[in-house]
């Protein structure tokens, strides 16, 4: 068990994907990307509940991760397409078990009584 005065570079490894996972959107937008690559305007509609801002914001954290890769093409006007890295792929790990434990241990599941 680590100690509260522990510093952070010795924290363990769960620690980043909890600050992944704790984007605002960012599981939204990984699971998104998990169908395959996105243009913005697409992912955008997509997940129409993310403010613009806030998409291109959790794109460039996700991104920074390595999570994210952003390809851009030059045409007119230029296009740009996000999909998951090989980091972010393997991300889906993480995913399948978190929704495993919801269903055993969500609101309906596992009840205790």
């Amino acid at each position: 068990m680590s100690s509260a005065s522990e510093p952070l570079q010795e924290q363990p490894s769960i620690c980043e994907v909890l600050q992944i996972m704790g984007a605002k959107w960012g599981f939204l937008v990984i699971t998104e990307l998990f169908k395959g690559p996105k243009r913005f305007k697409q992912l955008q509609r997509d997940v129409a509940v993310v403010k613009t801002q806030s998409l291109t914001d959790t794109l460039r954290l996700l991104e920074h991760n390595g999570i994210v890769r952003r390809e851009v093409f030059p045409t007119v006007p230029v296009t740009v397409e996000y999909s998951l890295t090989d980091k972010g792929a393997d991300f889906h790990n993480v995913v399948a078990a978190m929704d495993s434990w919801a269903t055993k241990w969500g609101k309906r599941g596992g009840d205790v009584g």
